[in-house]
């Protein structure tokens, strides 16, 4: 074979690989951009100088102060919240194979609302950090509830139909349990309703390290099950042929979407649409191997929810409108339009 010839050989297996990286790389450097934009931008205008001079050399002065108390533990919950949810949507999609599904699909928002109204209601919580324990128990209680209901009379364990069926059932169960309370209390409703709009606005600092733990947990199981989820997207026979246990590929899959989805939840309120889309964007570099798929989407994700908490800064000075509210408004007609244009079927 002459070397010309070996050189085309090799292209088709190195192009993909190529423009991975490169995408990986790209991906690195919005997430530094959006980090500088989300603590240089807000709704008190501070030059640039001031900004460097506060990370660099604080002197305490009220610039200091906004810019290392508020915007900085700001911009790392952002940051661990929104590759926690894209990375949480990836897996969601991997294991139901459905292009459609986030990790809500689970009961997650579902149970986290309900464990934080009954928080309110019965123990009297009132603050953002009380609320996180009360949002990851119940977000936890869910999505094992959803396992168990998929898992019941089947020999193999649950399958991606029968997750779905479950938490759309645990999901309505939870929500009407939820309305019923916060309907017969108005001091419930408003703590609730504050809590429910997804932001990252108004969060203690201690927050994020409250989280942390588990975010870290969740990302390192997602990430070392990869080789089982691609497996598994080939079907439950082809997977046990290649040597891979299902049960436990769903189980530690479960695990990972609740240990993710749940503490990001539990800590910034429910985001929709940021786990649905981004595994869409990043597939169109990475394709479907989720080796590369998922640390990919935990990049965009973090992109998006610092890009959309920025927007949301900008449009409404002096005030600013919620992650939640902005991510709702550009992510509907994106992904309409992402639907549209791919037709998408399938993974």
């Amino acid at each position: 074979m002459t070397t010309l010839a070996r050189e085309r050989a090799q292209r088709p297996s190195r192009t993909p690989r190529r423009r991975r990286l490169t995408g990986l790389l790209v991906l690195a450097c919005l997430v530094l951009l959006v980090c500088l934009a989300s603590v240089a931008v807000g709704a008190k205008a501070i030059p640039l100088d001031h900004v460097w001079h506060a990370l660099i050399a604080p002197t305490g002065t009220e610039d200091d102060v906004v810019i290392r108390s508020l915007r900085i533990p700001r911009t790392v919950l952002g940051l661990l919240a929104g590759a926690a949810l894209g990375l949480a949507g990836a897996l969601m999609q991997g294991h139901t194979r459905n292009p459609l599904a986030d990790p809500g699909l689970l009961g997650v928002n579902a149970g986290a609302a309900f464990l934080v109204v009954v928080g309110i209601y019965v123990f009297g919580v009132s603050s953002l950090s009380g609320y996180v324990w009360f949002a990851f128990a119940g977000a936890l209680g869910a999505s094992v509830a959803v396992f168990a209901l998929g898992a019941v009379g089947r020999r193999g364990g649950a399958t991606p139909v029968t997750l779905a069926v479950a938490g759309a059932a645990v999901s309505a169960l939870l929500f009407g349990l939820t309305s019923a309370v916060i309907l017969t209390d108005v001091r419930t409703l408003d703590a609730y309703r504050f809590w429910n709009v997804g932001s990252l606005a108004g969060r203690e600092p201690a927050i994020a390290g409250q989280v942390a733990p588990f975010l870290l947990a969740g990302a390192l199981i997602a990430l070392a099950t990869a080789p089982a989820l691609n497996a598994l997207s080939l079907g439950d026979d082809v997977a046990r042929s290649l040597g891979h246990s299902v049960r436990r590929t769903r189980v530690l899959g479960v695990a990972a979407i609740t240990l993710l989805a749940g503490s990001a939840t539990a800590a910034c309120g429910p985001i929709a649409f940021l786990g649905l889309i981004v595994p869409h964007v990043v597939r169109s570099f990475t394709g479907p191997d989720h080796r590369w798929l998922l640390p990919a989407s935990a990049l965009s994700g973090a992109v998006l929810l610092l890009t959309a908490d920025v927007v949301g800064r900008v449009v409404a000075r002096p005030g600013e409108l919620q992650v939640g509210i902005v991510l709702a408004l550009l992510g509907a007609p994106f992904f309409i339009a992402l639907v549209r244009r791919r037709k998408l079927a399938q993974l």
